[in-house]
């Protein structure tokens, strides 16, 4: 999991600061394509970093231990029995 979260931020620093390159370029030079190439460029700046988060918890809840699970099933089932006893 580190490995995946390490490449991860690497990406999305690599993609972002290619962005603001880009959206730098749009600023400097004038074409007819610049207007759109700057809001892909802010569009992306916020939909890249949400992405890799949703990424990296969908890739936590996918690889969860069945160990975490059986855990988590005896505290309920315990609570649910003081619960019970306690009525």
């Amino acid at each position: 999991m580190r490995k995946t979260k390490q490449f991860l931020a690497i990406l999305g620093i690599f993609l972002l600061v290619a962005l603001y390159l880009v959206t730098l370029f749009c600023a400097i030079f004038d074409s007819s394509k610049t207007q759109s190439f700057f809001a892909a460029s802010i569009f992306a700046t916020f939909i890249i970093p949400v992405l890799i988060w949703a990424y990296t918890f969908i890739y936590k809840i996918v690889t969860k231990n069945d160990d975490d699970l059986k855990d988590l099933r005896k505290k309920v089932e315990e609570k649910k029995k003081k619960e019970l006893s306690s009525k």
